[in-house]
């Protein structure tokens, strides 16, 4: 089953073309990394999925009534300010808004997800805290939260692991991971390209205005993609604790 598709998707902003005649789908139980140079379009792609900007084309996501898209997709932006002093556990408790109805109360559902959340994210002893009051790392991780308490079967989120440190860039790479195992997907861009063939199921990797390469990520950051694309080599290999991927130089 198809939890995203985009058909002929193109989007120009202030009079220029960001990329061109992309087309992809996601089914369920992938980790799909998005990735390419700063400026390919990756955080442009994922607000035209999901309706929140123009484009050319067809989106499955952004086709859907408001309310429906909402109990099917998560959206966490690269954004991560929270505005007001409410404490962890409301900001993350506002995941379950589109699964209530006006002047609802939180039910033992929308509780339970919350606490799950809570927990996945290492917020548990925080809930009670100002999220005004955290760092940026910690307020990064609230906000993941808060998607996965809105419980959908596809989140799409940009930049998540940025600002964080490496302990809970891992941690929330897993997190995504375990997703997947369970059969929901993700849509996640991404700038560690070591992070990314580590525990995506699949790249796709933008470039130059439209898709360069979507697959595997073995198969999508080859030596002669990473010199064209980036304009890098790296280093590569399978060990017993999984793949490694390093980036090594700037090829000039």
């Amino acid at each position: 089953m198809s939890l995203l598709s985009l058909t002929d998707l193109s989007v120009a902003l202030r009079g220029r073309t960001v990329f061109r005649d992309i087309s992809f789908s996601i089914g369920a139980g992938e980790f799909v990394g998005l990735i390419g140079p700063n400026g390919s379009g990756k955080t442009t792609l994922m607000r035209a999925a999901l309706g929140l900007l123009p484009f050319g084309g067809h989106s499955s996501l952004a086709a859907l009534p408001e309310t429906a898209r909402a109990k099917h997709a998560a959206w966490m932006p690269q954004s991560r300010e929270i505005a007001w002093p409410v404490t962890v556990e409301s900001v993350v408790m506002l995941g379950r808004l589109p699964h209530q109805t006006a002047m609802q109360s939180a039910s033992k559902e929308d509780h339970n997800r919350v606490e799950a959340a809570l927990a996945q994210m290492e917020l548990t002893e925080m809930r009670h805290r100002a999220a005004t009051r955290l760092s940026g790392g910690e307020q990064a991780r609230v906000l993941i939260a808060r998607a996965l308490a809105q419980d959908t079967p596809l989140l799409l989120a940009d930049e998540p692991i940025a600002g964080l440190d490496p302990a809970h860039q891992i941690a929330t790479m897993e997190t995504f991971a375990t997703q997947a195992t369970a059969g929901k997907s993700s849509l996640v861009s991404l700038h560690d390209l070591g992070l990314a063939v580590r525990h995506c199921t699949r790249l796709i990797l933008l470039g130059d205005g439209h898709l360069v390469a979507d697959g595997p990520p073995e198969e999508v950051l080859t030596p002669e993609r990473l010199a064209q694309v980036f304009g890098i080599s790296a280093w590569y290999q399978r060990t017993e604790q999984g793949p490694v991927y390093q980036p090594l130089q700037v090829i000039r």
